[in-house]
């Protein structure tokens, strides 16, 4: 019978051995060996242990096990290929280093740490991308966001235009690109509270970067933004099918051409809360769009006097 440490391999493989063709062969992981259950007709020896580490080589990854590293990602400085000197402080027999080996350990430690981070270009990113690392919790964004800002700020670096400005402007304006490109609800404003700068010095920075890498942005889709502005207002369910009837409505006969889609979103959304008798009122949809009063009352008047509600 196998023991703990052997894989009986699967029977409809075709796995048998091949010397008495009977029984099927086993793995043992802790020998390294391939044999037959029936005969012990050894097939290959010194196989390659393809099960996981038994032991972690960073103090970040402690507990994970497995052979393969974190997956690359332009959202590193060093793009996750440098070199990591574990923390570890037993050789690779299990014993203890002894008190110099610890020391000298240490130092190169240190300056293997230092060596990564020698060029200016390697700084400017470890700081930009740690800016960035913050903004994914606050405006809970997915990674593909994430990895398509760190692009946009690589050829900005690459183009010289953080230079003379401040690392975090252009890193918030490569991630106000990002948004605007995949057509992410995030205005300006949600971008600069949480990176903290002010949201004339994010517009300009984010009016230099589609200038100087010719970006062309999409235009955003007012039905996004609905359900962003909808969701933080705490409507209905019903409020929000009947605003999306709406939306639809003037995107059809044209009305949304040259409009803002955060301010048609929320003049569809308060038409629809009027139509359903819904009391919130005009303020609770402004704090919840970013969009004035005023704004919402003229795009209001204007949807319902172009659908004739």
């Amino acid at each position: 019978m196998p023991h703990i440490g052997m894989v009986l391999e699967d029977a409809d493989s075709g796995r048998r051995c091949v010397h008495c063709g009977k029984y099927l062969m086993v793995t043992d992981s802790s020998s390294g060996e391939r044999f037959c259950t029936g005969c012990g007709f050894v097939i290959s020896e010194r196989l390659e242990d393809s099960g996981t580490e038994w032991r972690a080589f960073s103090k970040e990854e402690y507990g994970d096990r497995a052979r393969t590293g974190s997956p690359t990602s332009l959202a590193i400085h060093d793009m996750g290929l440098a070199t990591v000197i574990g923390y570890e402080q037993t050789d690779a027999g299990g014993r203890p280093l002894s008190g110099l080996m610890k020391s000298n350990m240490g130092r190169l430690r240190t300056w293997d740490k230092r060596s990564q981070l020698h060029e200016p270009v390697d700084r400017n990113l470890r700081q930009a991308f740690g800016e960035l690392d913050k903004l994914k919790d606050k405006l809970s964004l997915s990674q593909t966001i994430i990895e398509s800002s760190a692009y946009i700020y690589r050829k900005a670096l690459d183009r010289g235009l953080v230079r003379g400005r401040s690392i975090q402007g252009i890193m918030a304006a490569a991630l106000y690109t990002a948004c605007r490109y995949s057509q992410t609800p995030r205005t300006l404003t949600d971008v600069a509270n949480g990176i903290n700068i002010k949201r004339r010095e994010l517009a300009r920075c984010y009016r230099l970067i589609l200038r100087e890498l010719d970006f062309i942005m999409p235009v955003t889709d007012s039905i996004k933004c609905m359900s962003r502005i909808a969701s933080e207002a705490n409507l209905s369910e019903k409020v929000k099918r009947d605003a999306l009837v709406i939306l639809r409505d003037a995107i059809g006969m044209e009305i949304s051409a040259g409009k803002d889609p955060m301010g048609l979103a929320a003049a569809a959304l308060y038409l629809s809360c009027v139509m359903n008798e819904d009391k919130t009122s005009q303020k609770v949809i402004s704090m919840a769009s970013g969009v004035t009063e005023v704004t919402i009352r003229n795009r209001y008047k204007g949807l319902k006097e172009s659908l004739k509600m």
